[in-house]
């Protein structure tokens, strides 16, 4: 590859280049089984554990999501948001592009909004890879109203989950579908997936062909369709285990099965709707919350750019649901905007989830090295 778009070596010259007998130009005899390589969470629940994978892992992964549902093409153009270093990117912006034959745009330095618009208008990408963040910025930032984004046929998000309201305000801005999906550093890839043309805006969608997954209980029985419960998931990527971290390799990869610590539930039609992850959800007046629910509610108001939603113990020594809120441009943070807010959930959502406590930012929220928010940090 070279500096400037369509400068590259051809792999056959590179090949023609060494020397016949140079151990650099000998290939390893490997196969499906043999061990390609680790994976590691975003330590989410704790530290990071290496996920090691073979190579049928990431192949699978390239067969059934890049090609099956994605759609990655020669003529397609790979801009992504998340770098290599992070497993999502390493599949959408270097192993199926790869498979294709498609163009990878890679730059140094952070994926701030300005850095991608400018990216975006040199190289005129067809896939965006993202994070809910990055598309929330992008919309917010001074040159949104400028923005050319006519190149994209298909934009990707994973990470956490896309709101509703996001989706709906990039697919008016943009006239482009954002497929949202869930993978994993255990599964490589993403598994539950949207598809081209059969985006339901607030689901995850349904299963990747290939893929199975169950809906399950504490007692590890799958659920009736439509209540909540933990998601596990199989198919032809899933990890050997977690390297040197025996005990929680037994909690997660338990046969075939690998069992995930979100919480899911799924609808008639067989789509996913993400409710949390276990440790995340609040107990309210002897109810199980989810903070993206209130979240969601939360944004489709004009006053919130940014918010999460944590527990805080009230001065009964009682969970209640807490949110941190960055304001857009021009609210202010005060008494009368709160009780706006309450009235805003409660209009939304059951009367017992509306957000007690508000604290008003004027900086972003943190976020992790995956783009996500800090959810640890502000608890």
């Amino acid at each position: 590859m070279g500096d400037e778009p369509a400068e590259f070596t051809p792999y056959e010259r590179a090949l023609a280049d060494h020397d016949a007998d140079d151990p650099l130009g000998h290939l390893e005899s490997t196969g499906p089984d043999d061990l390609a390589g680790w994976l590691f969470t975003s330590g989410s629940t704790g530290e990071p554990k290496a996920c090691v994978h073979m190579h049928r892992d990431f192949a699978y992964s390239t067969e059934t999501y890049a090609l099956g549902v994605a759609g990655y093409r020669e003529d397609d153009v790979c801009l992504s948001v998340p770098k290599l270093f992070f497993g999502y990117a390493t599949g959408t912006n270097l192993m199926f592009p790869f498979r294709v034959g498609a163009t990878v745009v890679l730059f140094p330095g952070r994926s701030t909004p300005e850095e991608l618009v400018a990216q975006i208008a040199r190289h005129r990408p067809t896939f965006l890879t993202g994070v809910p963040t990055l598309f929330n910025s992008l919309l917010k930032s001074e040159q949104s109203a400028q923005m050319d984004l006519s190149s994209l046929r298909i934009c990707l998000s994973a990470g956490e989950a896309l709101p509703e309201q996001l989706y709906r305000d990039w697919k008016a801005r943009t006239g482009v579908e954002i497929l949202d999906g869930i993978g994993s550093a255990e599964m490589f890839h993403i598994y539950i997936s949207n598809a081209p043309g059969d985006v339901t805006p607030g689901s995850l969608g349904r299963l990747v062909p290939g893929y199975d997954a169950d809906i399950v209980g504490p007692d590890g029985d799958r659920v009736p369709v439509g209540e909540p419960g933990r998601l596990r998931v199989r198919g032809g990527s899933t990890a050997l285990c977690y390297w040197a971290h025996k005990a929680e390799s037994n909690e997660t990869f338990q046969g075939d099965w690998c069992i995930t610590a979100d919480i899911f539930r799924r609808d008639a039609d067989g789509r996913f709707w993400y409710v949390g992850r276990g440790d995340d959800l609040l107990k309210v007046s002897g109810i199980w919350v989810s903070p993206l629910e209130i979240e969601n509610a939360l944004l489709s108001h004009a006053a919130i750019a940014e918010v999460c939603v944590v527990g805080r113990e009230d001065a009964d020594g009682l969970v209640k649901p807490h949110a941190v809120v960055v304001l857009a441009e021009g609210a202010r943070g005060n008494d009368a905007l709160a009780v706006a807010l309450k009235s805003h959930v409660k209009d939304r959502l059951a009367p017992h989830k509306y957000p007690r406590t508000f604290e008003w930012r004027s900086e972003p929220l943190p976020k992790n090295d995956r783009g996500k928010v800090a959810r640890k940090l502000l608890r």
